[in-house]
């Protein structure tokens, strides 16, 4: 009798298919693997890199080349995983495959091609970077990231949200703070028994005074409206490097200094009630008869 023990047939079948299965699991690895691992470490540095040097005032356009480099490769070094598994032929001779292949990513990647295109627009205008502060219909921010899906916000108040790019596409973009310098414009009511003339002139030297308001161009101040119950008064003031200032803090802080000063010379902001009561009242007292 010999020591061997043959197993059933349908035995060995189930392992020769698992054997198969792990076989090409293993190159799909190995194959996916090594194309992944080349263009992780060599190909997208290297570009990255190059779109570096030629666009140094530009940080959106290597942002993006990182982004789309890495869409790419995935999807190369899934293929070649595919082709290192022994499934080449069947991707290349099985029209039934390609075509469904082909419907599920019409039907499913919509919204996901409609935002890669939009991001490709975004990242191709000059006018739209990394870095930059931006206001649209729902919201603000400074730019942090253009993904290939969705633009990243930091918002005024620290919170980074994630916006479709198809949202930024189709909707008005506007930046406030595209130049070197940036005018800011703060209004107030004044009520008309005040001189007027004077407190133009004293928002004119609050902003003068302020450390953060450029002295060129001047600021100036002036009467925007005469409203029903009170004067409307504005104030304009420059600085320079909006995006390494605080705006939100220049403008709280050239707020104080109005009231501040205007509660020094006794000049009324935004009258409180339409109806203002003036007069005196005399009280006097008499002697009771008994």
């Amino acid at each position: 009798m010999s020591g061997q023990i043959s197993l059933p047939g349908w035995v060995t079948d189930i392992f020769s298919a698992y054997s198969q299965v792990l076989s090409e699991l293993v190159w799909f690895a190995v194959g996916f693997g090594v194309v992944y691992f080349i263009g992780q470490v060599f190909l997208v540095p290297v570009a990255a890199r190059a779109v570096r040097v030629r666009n140094r005032n530009n940080p959106t356009i290597e942002t993006a080349t990182k982004t789309y480099l890495r869409v790419v490769l995935i999807g190369f070094a899934a293929l070649t995983g595919v082709i290192a598994a022994g499934y080449g032929r069947v991707l290349t001779e099985s029209a039934v495959i390609i075509a469904a292949i082909t419907f599920a990513l019409g039907i499913a990647g919509q919204q996901v091609f409609g935002s890669l295109i939009s991001g490709m627009f975004l990242i191709a205008d000059p006018d739209f970077n990394v870095g930059d502060w931006i206001e649209w219909s729902g919201g603000e921010g400074i730019i942090e990231d253009v993904d290939f899906r969705v633009t990243r916000v930091r918002t005024p108040d620290n919170e980074t949200i994630s916006v479709p790019n198809t949202v930024l596409t189709n909707n008005e973009i506007v930046r406030p703070y595209g130049r070197d310098k940036y005018r800011i414009t703060e209004q107030m009511y004044v009520a008309y028994y005040e001189e007027t003339e004077r407190a133009l002139m004293e928002l004119q030297q609050i902003a003068a005074n302020h450390e953060s308001i450029l002295d060129d161009p001047a600021p100036n101040a002036r009467i925007l409206e005469l409203g029903e119950n009170a004067v409307t008064v504005q104030a304009e003031f420059w600085i320079d490097d909006p995006m390494d200032r605080d705006v939100l803090t220049i403008h709280s802080d050239f707020r104080r200094s109005v009231i501040r000063r205007f509660d020094e010379e006794n000049i009324t902001l935004a009258p409180p009630s339409a109806q203002l009561l003036s007069g005196e009242v005399t009280v006097a007292e008499t002697e009771s008869q008994q």
